[in-house]
């Protein structure tokens, strides 16, 4: 795990399996992301009698092997929340607001969020963005009369300031920007979050019980599936839903 790069020593890891042996533990479910899951085959590769299974959780919602991740809707839900409010100034002062939404490589967040607040654009790291254009469908929501727009940008592909800035060299508008940071995530988890936890938790319990180990567990068209690392790992990386994609645009015009 990137919290714990000293997991990747094989002296380290021995002391962790020691732990579990003291304590009586047979099977290890982790948490996490991609980190976790590697850390949690190593521990099934190198102790055959700990079972592990790993459960998919982080709001970035970046992991192969389950269609969405624990975390994901509550930190999606809080974005919502967040700008939500931000358009309420945006439409009173007439402004352009560009919003900064975590996504390091993955922008579900981003437009998923856009899609549910009617985001003007949705800037994501797995398309390519070109800022003219951007500008060009702002300008042309101003001479219809739009008095504000919002722009939601995932992290990934480049900061709110840097949008900002590349935005005014085009046209003359009052681009702020806001950054919702850490705080998409905190707060008390949302129903689907919660129920999806316990479907998975369930789940993993399971299969340990039928003698499952390294395996990830998901949920994929809203049936539980598990998944075995290595074909987690080796899978090519997600793909952006381009209907979505498309769905904001023609829900923006």
């Amino acid at each position: 795990s990137a919290r714990c790069p000293e997991f990747k020593e094989k002296e380290v890891r021995q002391k962790g399996i020691e732990n579990l042996r003291k304590r009586g533990i047979e099977g290890l479910v982790v948490i996490g992301g991609d980190g976790s899951y590697r850390g949690a085959q190593r521990i099934s590769e190198e102790c055959k009698e700990i079972q592990t299974i790993g459960i998919p959780g982080t709001i970035d919602n970046d992991i192969n092997g389950t269609d969405f991740t624990i975390g994901f809707d509550t930190a999606l839900n809080t974005i919502i929340e967040s700008v939500d409010k931000i358009r309420d100034t945006a439409s009173s002062h007439a402004r352009t607001f560009i919003i900064e939404v975590m996504g390091r490589d993955c922008g579900d967040l981003a437009l998923w969020s856009g899609l549910a607040v009617g985001a003007e654009t949705i800037i994501l790291p797995e398309t390519e963005t070109d800022i003219k254009d951007i500008a060009e469908k702002i300008q042309h929501g101003i001479d219809r009369g739009k008095k504000h727009s919002i722009i939601i940008v995932a992290e990934g592909c480049m900061t709110g300031d840097m949008c900002a800035s590349e935005l005014t060299k085009y046209i003359n508008v009052d681009a702020r920007v806001s950054v919702l940071g850490h705080i998409q995530r905190g707060g008390s988890p949302t129903g689907a979050d919660r129920v999806l936890a316990s479907r998975l938790g369930g789940y993993a319990v399971e299969l340990l019980l039928n003698g499952e180990t390294a395996k990830g567990v998901g949920i994929k068209d809203n049936r539980l599936v598990a998944t075995n690392f290595d074909e987690i790992f080796n899978t090519s990386e997600r793909q952006i839903n381009q209907r979505m994609l498309g769905l904001t645009e023609e829900l923006s015009i």
